[in-house]
């Protein structure tokens, strides 16, 4: 969560994902021990960097011969609808990344035994291609997600993956709604395809691109949510993968979320230890002084592509590099823990001002109140359900994301020649 201290306090919780989701387990993809951050190569055994790295020159291309009609924008659900190709890149032990394939979007066949079913080997990615106003297809930070990709999986050298996302992109963009708010999903992932029961790194592996075109997240604009923000369950802890995209970080939200629905909350908000740390964003504001606090990054914190965006924007802005319209004129970041009970006091003594939490899906997601320990704290959003810091926030996002802002974020898709 983020906190803003000025004459108020704006706390807004940046968190990694709006759906504020996230649990720790581990993944044989991933190891937690720290040694593993000091390997030469960075790759978790069975996924030696010495083999054959994915070369996007071989490219091999099979065209669907049963293309389908994109549904009406305004009939998309998000992500429950998939485009006609697939991008697919398999891996051993003995011989490296196979040779990268595009082909017709279908199912994957793998024995019932495949590490992937019985251990949680799986990791992944999301990303969006937009549409910008003159036709052009783009891509947002893909740099940053294939970088944490390469973290999370502890293989190194698969930023060139990029190249071939680029391509299937291409292919399939057609597929990309024109209208504002709309866009095309991008879901690399990485899944154990090993045969057999026992523990270990997977001596083979299958990394797979699939696309999903999106409406907005909240159709009829933007609605303030409420967190529980919960001492019962944990979401990460220290020395865990927490910091990690991993499958098995999400499915155990399940029951935390559903808990919090039955006592009228829509989103989870996940507390740390006995000072009750949060692991998301908080802005608050004192003295003419806004400071937009963030925990610092850790084996806790996923280091978010959206909140890094929304932490550049915050710190160009208040060292005067970028000054932006709209936001406090004096702008303090900070990386700092975060305690329930310095939101709580905010909130008793008029100084918090706004929550919201950030993601690929939604970009930003204003909170209206947090309950925590049996009473509910109110936290102050605009007329329309967004405060105006948040707002600020989304309109320089969003702008970066479909051109109507320039910048080096966004990275052009050329269109597809096959």
């Amino acid at each position: 969560m983020a906190i803003l201290h000025g004459p108020r306090l704006a706390a807004r919780a940046a968190a990694l994902s709006c759906r504020f989701t996230f649990l720790t387990f581990t993944s044989t993809f991933h190891t937690t021990s720290r040694k593993w951050d000091k390997h030469p190569t960075g790759a978790v055994p069975g996924l030696r960097a010495a083999l054959p790295d994915i070369e996007p020159s071989k490219l091999v291309i099979e065209k669907s011969t049963n293309l389908r009609t994109p549904p009406l924008p305004k009939t998309l659900v998000f992500g429950q609808t998939f485009t006609d190709h697939m991008l697919s890149i398999p891996w051993s032990a003995a011989s490296g990344w196979g040779a990268p394939k595009i082909h017709p979007y279908g199912p994957l066949s793998l024995e019932p035994s495949a590490t992937v079913f019985h251990y949680a080997q799986t990791l992944f990615e999301g990303l969006k291609a937009y549409r910008d106003e003159s036709g052009k297809v783009t891509l947002f930070r893909p740099d940053m997600n294939m970088k944490r990709m390469n973290r999370s999986a502890r293989a190194s050298r698969i930023t060139s993956v990029t190249a071939l996302i680029k391509k299937l992109v291409a292919l399939d963009a057609h597929w990309i709604p024109q209208e504002p708010g709309y866009s095309l999903y991008i879901r690399p992932t990485l899944i154990g395809t090993q045969t057999a029961i026992g523990v270990g790194p997977p001596s083979n592996a299958l990394l797979f691109v699939i696309l999903s075109p999106v409406g907005p997240y909240y159709k009829g604009g933007f609605k303030a949510v409420s967190l529980l923000a919960t001492t019962e369950f944990v979401r990460a802890h220290p020395g865990g993968t927490g910091g990690y995209k991993l499958g098995a970080n999400y499915s155990p939200g399940v029951v935390p979320q559903v808990e919090a629905a039955k006592l009228g909350y829509d989103q989870i908000l996940w507390l740390l230890g006995s000072d009750d740390l949060l692991t998301e964003v908080i802005l608050k504001g004192k003295d003419g002084v806004t400071e937009f606090v963030t925990p610092p990054l850790d084996d806790i914190v996923l280091p978010g592509v959206t909140r890094d965006s929304v932490i550049a924007i915050a710190r160009e802005h208040g060292s005067n590099v970028n000054p932006i319209a709209g936001l406090p004129d004096k702008l303090v970041l900070s990386e700092r823990p975060i305690t329930m009970g310095e939101v709580k006091q905010a909130a008793r003594d008029g100084t918090l001002l706004e929550v919201f939490g950030c993601g690929t899906a939604a970009i930003v997601c204003p909170v209206k109140r947090i309950g925590y320990r049996g009473e509910d704290i109110s936290v102050p959003t605009g007329e329309d359900g967004i405060g105006p810091f948040t707002k600020v926030i989304l309109k320089e996002i969003s702008g970066r994301q479909v051109g109507t802002i320039p910048s080096d974020w966004s990275v052009i898709v050329p269109p597809s020649s096959i």
